[in-house]
């Protein structure tokens, strides 16, 4: 198994902070954002960090200061608008490096305190695995990929809906086995690649796709009021 941070976006949500700065090494909560999930990631699993050439000498001043080997990755892209979205990029780090391994998938500016051995029993090897969390409140769900189960499987993923059915939202931690690295190639050919949701849908119609239910704190970092409100 290997693991993937995507941390190759612009953070233009949180402008003016990641104008200059990459918005996986802001300081959060004592560290660098990205270090609260690469210091989760068992030793053995090797770190595959996507990034842009904007922040790209930033990234491998931070490589520097790790305890661990980690790959940094480089797209080359300088703006907000060429970039290769989530699923493009996961497409395009498969295939530029020969994954084929299961795949750990993490976005950047997810704080989460599940514990990541728990995580990893939980996968059965065949289908992807989402973790998902109940955010407790439909007005915050909103803002999320709301999803419905039936027992463990994940059965619709509706992406900010205006009048959720539930509370229950998948987060962008991920595993993808790598029997389904070519639903990920199909889905980068047909669908805009940025947004991991349509790709959570899209996988429903094709295949099975099961959740992780967890409690423990999760935070998505997505504007500077979530930011400044919650380090």
């Amino acid at each position: 198994m290997k693991c993937l941070i995507l941390a190759s976006g612009f953070g233009t949500r949180m402008y003016p902070l990641t104008l200059t700065h990459a918005k996986a090494l802001l300081p959060y909560k004592g560290k660098p954002m990205i270090n609260h999930i690469v210091d989760k990631i068992p030793p053995g699993i090797e770190i595959l960090v996507n990034v842009n050439k904007k922040f790209e000498d930033d990234f491998f001043q931070w490589e520097k200061q790790q305890h661990r080997n980690v790959i940094i990755c480089v797209e080359e892209v300088y703006s907000d608008e060429e970039k290769l979205g989530a699923i493009g990029s996961l497409d395009y780090w498969i295939k530029k490096k020969n994954v084929n391994e299961d795949l750990l998938l993490f976005g950047s500016d997810n704080y989460f305190e599940f514990d990541m051995s728990r995580f990893i029993a939980a996968f059965n090897g065949i289908n992807v695995q989402i973790a998902v969390y109940d955010v407790g409140d439909l007005a915050k769900a909103t803002r999320y990929g709301v999803v419905k189960l039936v027992g463990t499987r994940v059965v619709e993923l509706e992406e900010k809906p205006a009048n959720p059915k539930t509370s229950l939202v998948s987060t962008a931690c991920w595993i993808v086995p790598s029997r389904v690295f070519p639903f990920v190639s199909e889905f980068c050919l047909e669908v805009k690649r940025d947004n991991l949701g349509n790709f959570i849908t899209y996988l429903i119609e094709k295949d099975r796709v099961l959740a992780f239910p967890f409690k423990e704190t999760w935070i998505d970092i997505g504007n500077l009021e979530i930011y400044h409100s919650t380090k």
